[in-house]
Formats: C-alpha cells, sequence, structure tokens
C-alpha cells in the first residue's frame, strides 16, 4: 500500500521564529526554502510515496512543488502545523488515499529508503509516531486510514499521539529514523544540523548551500 505523504509549510517570513536572535530575515527565509526543496525531493525519491500535498499560504511554495510534481493545498486561515496537516490528510482521503504520512519542511536529511522502510507493510489500520531528537516531540506521523486520530503536533507531541491511538482503539508504534530525528527550531538545533550535513557531505545539498557549509 502507497502512502500520500503531506507537509504543513508556514509562511517563511513566520517560520522559526527562534532564530532571529541570530538570523536575519532574509537568510532565515532562504534556509526555509532549501530545506523545503531538500525535503521535497526526498520524498519524491521514495517508491512507497504516490501523492505529495504540501498545506502552505507561502507564495513560494508553488514553485518549489511543481519542481517535484507536488501539489499545493492552499491554508488561507493558517491554524497552525496540526490544523493543516488534518486539511492534508482529509483532501488525501477524499482523493482516495488509505493511507497518509505527515512529513515536517524542516528535515532535511530525510532519507528516502528509511521513508521506505518506515511505509513498508503498512496495516489498514495503524499509527506510527516519529519522535524527534530530544523523544519528546513528533516529526512524523503514519495515518492509515488518514483519519485513523487527530493530529496534535507541538511540544510533547509524542505523548499525546500514542495517548490518541490508544483511546481510538488503533495498534501503532514509535519508530526512530534517524535522518528524521533532525529538525529546525533553535539555535542549537542549527549547531546539530550543520555538523550533521558536515558529516554527511552530499546530503541536504540546498540546505547546505544555505547555510555556507
Amino acid at each position: 500500500m502507497k502512502a500520500t505523504a503531506v507537509l504543513p509549510v508556514k509562511r517563511f517570513a513566520a517560520a522559526k521564529q527562534r532564530l532571529t536572535a541570530g538570523i536575519d530575515d532574509e537568510r532565515r527565509a532562504e534556509i526555509v526554502a532549501a530545506m523545503l526543496a531538500d525535503v521535497l525531493e526526498a520524498v519524491g525519491e521514495a517508491r512507497s510515496i504516490e501523492r505529495t500535498i504540501v498545506v502552505s499560504s507561502e507564495p513560494r511554495v508553488a514553485e518549489l512543488a511543481a519542481a517535484v510534481g507536488a501539489e499545493v493545498l492552499a491554508d488561507p486561515d493558517e491554524g497552525g502545523h496540526s490544523g493543516a496537516a488534518m486539511a492534508g490528510a482529509a483532501l488525501a482521503a477524499a482523493l482516495g488515499a488509505r493511507c497518509v504520512v505527515l512529513l515536517p519542511g524542516d528535515c532535511p536529511l530525510l532519507d528516502p529508503r528509511e521513508l521506505d522502510r518506515l511505509l513498508t507493510g503498512v496495516p489498514a489500520h495503524y499509527v506510527a509516531v516519529v519522535p524527534d531528537r530530544h523523544g519528546t516531540g513528533t516529526n512524523a506521523l503514519v495515518l492509515s486510514p488518514p483519519r485513523a486520530i487527530r493530529p496534535a503536533f507541538g511540544e510533547g507531541s509524542r505523548e499525546r499521539h500514542v495517548a490518541a491511538a490508544r483511546e481510538a482503539g488503533v495498534p501503532f508504534g514509535v519508530e526512530e529514523l534517524a535522518s528524521l530525528a533532525l529538525d529546525l527550531d533553535t539555535p542549537a538545533d542549527l549547531i546539530a544540523l550543520t555538523r550533521e550535513i558536515q558529516a554527511r557531505r552530499g546530503r541536504a545539498k540546498r540546505t547546505a548551500k544555505a547555510l555556507g557549509v
């Protein structure tokens, strides 16, 4: 069973506000766009993905999505990451998807082979929670079917998603993926991401260029 990838993306000017102390707005937007382009390229290379939907009100997203054959769902209300994820999952279900994977636009080290392993053999009823590197947040969420649970991203979301699956009576698993562990929110994340990119030459090329690595 193939999946539809859903990527909620904030307006670039509003994204990564915790980085504003050390990075000016123009460069921050450049980094955000580069990360998204790297993620979309990786998703496009995954054999398990049949469709990609980007949910955003950012004007520049259309060009990035078109470059890899992804679709864009407008997010005029900008109701947050969880709301955008739900809108994308609802569209995927309406288009016939039986499984969605909700992915972040700020994990540029995403490995398409790891994504394929995550999505191989997903049952008809299942939730997979992919935690962040701290073990408390959620960097990806597999929902089979697309409305298996209501996504609730943010601090402490790993346990919220596990609790939601238990309450819904849906089998679940917490599955760690190295290439999805590191997202970019804080200056400490920026340092860690820069080090990882330096150690993995050839990966996340656009992000590496934006960071000057």
